[in-house]
Order: C-alpha cells, then sequence, then structure tokens
C-alpha cells in the first residue's frame, strides 16, 4: 500500500469515533492537505486537559476560538482567558472571505459563519461581571500558599482564621486579614496568645509585608463581596448553546501575582463546588487558560504542588483545563503529563537555544512515520498544527499534521458599542456588580478597639479623680504643716502663749493683792 493510502487509512481509523466530536480540521501529507481525511475530537476526552502551543501568530487565538464556538454549539460551555483582548469577536459571525472558502474546500467541509453567547467577567477595570471572593474562601492553607509562606508564617495566618471564626469576625478582604493580624498581635495579644500560643512578631512582620506585596498588584479589588458563584459558569442559553464567558484581563498582564491567585481560587472553588460525575459523554466546563506562562511564574514551590494536584483531580468534576502558550516548556512535566489534547502550532529556531527547545517539544509527540516532527514543526504555517488527541478509550490518536478550519465567528475584536450592548444584555451582571459594603473584621475589631479606648478613657479619668482628691488631702495637710513648722510662725505663737500666760497671771496677781488688803 502506498504511502498516501496508508496514511490516510490510519488517520481514518485512529480519528473516528462513536460519541459526539469536533472537527478540528484536514489531515496534511507532504505540505498537502487530503480532503476529507477529518481530524476530530471526541467530546468525550476533551475534559482530559489539553494544550495549545506555538510562537506568537502562529495561530494559537484562532484554535482557541475555534474549540470554544465549537463546544457552544455542543451545549458546553467555557471560560476563556482574554489577556491580549482578541477573543470577543466570538459572539458575532464572521463575514466570510474567499481565503476562508478556499481553505474549508481543501478541508472538505462547508463553512457557516455563526457567533456564540458569550458573558463578560473582569476582575478589574474592564467592562463586565466582577468576579470576587472573600479571604474566608480561599482558606487559611490556599491563602497561605499564595502569599508563599513558610510552615510558622502558615502558622500565624490559620491563627487568624481560627480567631475570626471563634469570634465572628467576617474575614472579606485584605484589610480585614490586615487589621486582625495586628489586633491579635497588638491589643489583643493576651487574649490570643492565652487561647492559641505565642505568635512570632518575625512572623508577623514577614506575613504583613506578602500582603501588601499582593496589594501592589491591585489583588485588594479581588478580595470582598459579591463572591462570584461558579455554578454561573455553566449557563445555556434559550437555544441550548453553551455560554462562552470571556474574562477579560488585558490591563493585568504586569500583575502575574493577580492572575495566579484568581486562577488557583477558582480552580480550588470549582474543585470544592462540583460534584465527582466519572465518565460523562462531553464536559460540563471547559476551561481555557491564555499566556498559562503567568499561572506558574510566580508561582511558589508549595503554590505549585496545589496546581497539580488540582489539574490531576478536577477532570473527575467533569472539567477540561486547556492551557495557551508558546512553548510545552513553559507547562511544569507534572502539569504537561496530565494533558491528554496537544495542538502544537510552528515554533522558530533563531538561536541555538530555541533549536534545543524545539528537540524537547518533540519528544512531547507521539512517533510517527510520516512525520519529523522537529523538523515539521518548524515548519508549520498560520493556521496549521501538529494534533494529538486522546480516543474514547484514552488511547493517544496518531499525530496529524492538520489544517486547521477557520473560526465561525468573527477573527476581530468587538467595538465598543458591541461590547456594550452585550453587557446591557448581561443576567449576571446587576448581581455582582452590586456594591456590598457590610460590617467586616476591619469594621467589627475597630469599634471593639474603640469601646475599649472609651473604657481605658474612663478608667483613666477615675484613676485622674482619685489622685485629684488624694493630692488635694496631701496638700491641706502639707499647708498646716508648713504653717506650724515655719520658724516666723513658731515665734509668733511663742510671743502670743507668752502674752497670753503673762495676761492670765496678771489676773491672778490682781486679784490676790484685793484679798490682802481685806
Amino acid at each position: 500500500m502506498a504511502k498516501r493510502e496508508t496514511f490516510i487509512s490510519e488517520i481514518e481509523e485512529g480519528y473516528n469515533f462513536k460519541g459526539r466530536f469536533i472537527i478540528l480540521g484536514g489531515a496534511m501529507l507532504d505540505g498537502e492537505c487530503l480532503s476529507n481525511t477529518l481530524v476530530k475530537i471526541p467530546l468525550k476526552t476533551m475534559n482530559r486537559h489539553g494544550l495549545i502551543a506555538g510562537a506568537t501568530g502562529s495561530g494559537k487565538t484562532k484554535t482557541l476560538q475555534i474549540l470554544a464556538e465549537h463546544l457552544s454549539h455542543q451545549g458546553v460551555p467555557s471560560l476563556l482567558m482574554d489577556i491580549k483582548g482578541d477573543l470577543s469577536g466570538i459572539a458575532v459571525p464572521s463575514a466570510g472571505h474567499p481565503k476562508i472558502d478556499e481553505r474549508h474546500a481543501k478541508i472538505g467541509i462547508p463553512f457557516e459563519p455563526g457567533g456564540s453567547p458569550v458573558e463578560f467577567l473582569t476582575l478589574s477595570d474592564e467592562p463586565g461581571a466582577r468576579l470576587r471572593a472573600t479571604v474566608t474562601e480561599f482558606g487559611p492553607v490556599l491563602f497561605s500558599k499564595i502569599l508563599g509562606l513558610n510552615d510558622t508564617q502558615a502558622g500565624v495566618v490559620a491563627v487568624v482564621f481560627k480567631y475570626c471564626d471563634d469570634n465572628e469576625l467576617p474575614l472579606l478582604g485584605l484589610e480585614d486579614f490586615k487589621q486582625t493580624l495586628q489586633y491579635i498581635t497588638n491589643e489583643g495579644k493576651v487574649e490570643a496568645e492565652r487561647d492559641y500560643g505565642r505568635i512570632s512578631s518575625a512572623s508577623v512582620g514577614a506575613i504583613m509585608r506578602k500582603v501588601i506585596e499582593l496589594e501592589q498588584q491591585d489583588a485588594g479589588r479581588f478580595f470582598g463581596e459579591r463572591s462570584f458563584d461558579v455554578d454561573d459558569l455553566l449557563r445555556t442559553d434559550a437555544n441550548g448553546r453553551g455560554i462562552v464567558s470571556i474574562l477579560r484581563l488585558t490591563d493585568i498582564q504586569d500583575r502575574p501575582k493577580l492572575f495566579s491567585t484568581f486562577m488557583l481560587q477558582m480552580l480550588a472553588e470549582i474543585y470544592s463546588n462540583f460534584p465527582e460525575e466519572g465518565d460523562m459523554d462531553k464536559p460540563k466546563l471547559v476551561i481555557f487558560i491564555d499566556e498559562a506562562h503567568l499561572v506558574f511564574e510566580e508561582a511558589s514551590d508549595a503554590l505549585m504542588d496545589q496546581i497539580e494536584v488540582i489539574v490531576k483531580l478536577i477532570r473527575s468534576k467533569g472539567v477540561g483545563l486547556f492551557f495557551v502558550t508558546q512553548n510545552p516548556a513553559d507547562i511544569p512535566d507534572d502539569v504537561l503529563g496530565q494533558l491528554g489534547l496537544k495542538i502544537q502550532h510552528a515554533l522558530r529556531a533563531f538561536t541555538a537555544k530555541d533549536r534545543k527547545a524545539i528537540k524537547l517539544a518533540a519528544q512531547n509527540y507521539p512517533i510517527s512515520e510520516f512525520y519529523d516532527v522537529a523538523q515539521v514543526v518548524t515548519e508549520l504555517g498560520i493556521g496549521e498544527a501538529l494534533v494529538t488527541a486522546l480516543n474514547e478509550k484514552g488511547i493517544p490518536t496518531p499525530l496529524a499534521h492538520t489544517l486547521l478550519r477557520a473560526p465561525e465567528s468573527r477573527m476581530d475584536v468587538l467595538t465598543e458599542k458591541e461590547i456594550g450592548d452585550i453587557i446591557r444584555r448581561s443576567a449576571i451582571i446587576d448581581k455582582y456588580n452590586e456594591e456590598i459594603d457590610r460590617e467586616s473584621a476591619e469594621e467589627l475589631l475597630a469599634r471593639k478597639l474603640e469601646k475599649a479606648k472609651d473604657k481605658t478613657i474612663q478608667e483613666e479619668m477615675r484613676d485622674q479623680q482619685e489622685r485629684a482628691r488624694k493630692t488635694s488631702r496631701r496638700t491641706e495637710k502639707s499647708a498646716i504643716e508648713k504653717f506650724i513648722s515655719n520658724p516666723t510662725t513658731r515665734q509668733v505663737a511663742r510671743t502670743v502663749a507668752r502674752e497670753l500666760t503673762r495676761g492670765l497671771l496678771g489676773v491672778l496677781g490682781v486679784s490676790s493683792s484685793s484679798r490682802r488688803r481685806r
């Protein structure tokens, strides 16, 4: 059998699935797209996670767009991290183009323009429904890992959470955490050390500096109420299409700590709240993390361990994670090994380091008798990729050089007016953009300190009054004593006493003389 026929047979057999699937594009051999030799992805294994990698401009974002819109068609909602701001076009149909028609003719599938239902979310000042979470929802373990604390410092954080639980102090924002930490090491130190043990001042200082570092990346606005309900990511529209939630992150590229904090909390919340699903015919949610290296660059070892655990376990909740980045080396090996679908766009070899990275990247893909992976990956055109997925039995499919289909939606950003129209139709924006300012630990502790201050002032006033009375009595006694002990006073007293004596004696003398004369 000729090489061409052998290749076609292998692709058709390897990408033949019983259940529902997404058509990604057409298989290529020796630079030619073989019409109707389709590369598909089974929905059943989309919760086994995936990687979309490639150099800048190679078509990664468009591949993400293709997957998200076709998941939506199949009733699967998704969450997209839009860091570059170029994913909003998924909301409206493509205007079409002759080159798109030509591409689809080569693949052997029709091109049908269409948009997807979209919800815009935000962590910052971008328009959309605000995402927030309380410090309490993080819990002491995750909060400590985000701050990158050691075991001793993490123990102090646990005391702060325990103190707030025991005293019914809502721990909502970072200011609540800071105020509580300051209180149990100052005014409430005796009480805290009696109940929870001694708290190291050095640890407190280190924790406070870490919190301030987090605040400097504007994370303060993420902590608070109303907390985002992850069930709102699972919505479908009236036609049964999955809603594509686009988290607009164009203004936080230089704040990776905020991004990684949000991502880890979101994944932890999903894992905690979603029930175990077992094997499903399709995922219940797929999350696409664009510029995924931002999640890992700022992560401590403890945080990395947490991410790896979540990636391994969250698929049992019916959730798939797709990491979008320039090079597979951006993803830690323990995470990379969990990714079932791999879509590799072009890599460029400009330096010796680049060539070495390409050789390492090639080792992540199945061996193929039809391709020299390390060479092909440098020759891929825009909108082409090497693809391998997991079939319905969890076995990797044959490696396929694929001409990717075009997105059915607009391959450009929406105008501000179009974004505004979508936001005005949002079913959740009023819920999450409502300002909630209930009493939390900061206000309650401030009031407690104020009462303690008033009590202290009253006690001091009573003490001052008592001291004044005692001073007054001492002053009166002291005046008499001073008067009596004064030499002049004593001389006057002696003179008065002498004159009185003389007077008395004079009287007595007169009386005696009178008796003698008689």
